[in-house]
């Protein structure tokens, strides 16, 4: 096996594995309803039913090398991908939730989609612009995109809280990876999170009260596949931050979206060594 889609309960500290294949997949997505997840693998999207029933593929049109940035609007309508195949670098588009062809919403490259607002009307994501890494937003119908961060270290992964008061993402101003937030108006800079941990990919709840982050050591570079890594939940302050359980992953483990609807579970990703 390459890859284990698995599902936690905070409420039980319990996990449990819905899915293991020989496959690399990555990022998965609750469905609104809690049905399904939606996943990544080979530069496709996958929906994996919650019943048992089969992994089937979703149309994308030509987008074919979709990375591991997806997500699915707040009303269950639209899906977001982030996907190369038009101009050699990444680009965010949306498309109907039973699939169909991707409709451009970034005009500027690469661009690599983390969050959809409650309300459904914005996105944010990370662009690299003049080889800076920041965090900007844009409209669902595209438009001019609005930059919250100014090349202060690496800035990445940002994902909206449920109130929609916050973007958090994570940045290496400080050195060290940590989680930050930024009110969408660019305004309330916080740092969340100050620790020896590499700290990346901060998934506040739907409930609005915790914040799930998964936390690489602090040697390692950016965020790679494979490693031993730390899931972790905390306070959407910071605060009582504690490592839920370690497992081999890293890149494709929780780099989307990935609570259950009513915030009881969150979905991941733990990998097998890849074969040589």
């Amino acid at each position: 096996m390459r890859s284990s889609v698995e599902i936690y309960n905070v409420r039980t500290g319990r996990a449990r594995e819905v899915w293991q294949t020989d496959r690399l997949v990555e990022a998965p997505n609750f469905a609104p309803d809690g049905s399904y997840l939606l996943l990544n693998g080979d530069g496709l999207l996958f929906r994996l039913p919650l019943d048992g029933g089969e992994v089937v593929q979703v149309d994308t049109g030509f987008a074919v090398n979709c990375n591991n940035d997806h997500g699915i609007s707040p009303d269950g309508t639209e899906i977001v991908i982030s996907d190369k195949t038009e101009f050699g670098k990444s680009s965010i588009y949306i498309l109907p939730i039973e699939g169909g062809t991707p409709r451009l919403v970034t005009e500027n490259q690469p661009s690599y989609w983390h969050g959809w607002s409650p309300d459904g009307r914005q996105l944010a994501y990370c662009g690299i612009r003049d080889d800076l890494f920041d965090i900007y937003t844009i409209s669902v119908d595209g438009g001019v995109e609005t930059r919250l961060t100014h090349g202060e270290g690496r800035n990445d992964g940002p994902d909206y809280s449920a109130d929609g008061q916050w973007i958090y993402f994570n940045s290496s101003r400080t050195g060290l990876m940590q989680i930050w937030r930024i009110h969408p108006d660019g305004t309330g800079l916080e740092q969340v999170t100050s620790d020896n941990q590499g700290n990346w990919f901060a998934h506040p709840s739907p409930t609005n009260d915790k914040v799930l982050i998964l936390s690489y050591d602090p040697s390692v570079f950016d965020h790679p596949r494979d490693l031993d890594v730390r899931l972790r939940l905390m306070d959407m302050d910071g605060g009582n931050l504690k490592t839920l359980f370690e497992l081999f992953g890293g890149q494709g483990t929780i780099n989307v979206p990935c609570w259950s609807p009513d915030g009881d579970e969150f979905a991941y990703v733990r990998y097998f060594p890849a074969r040589s």
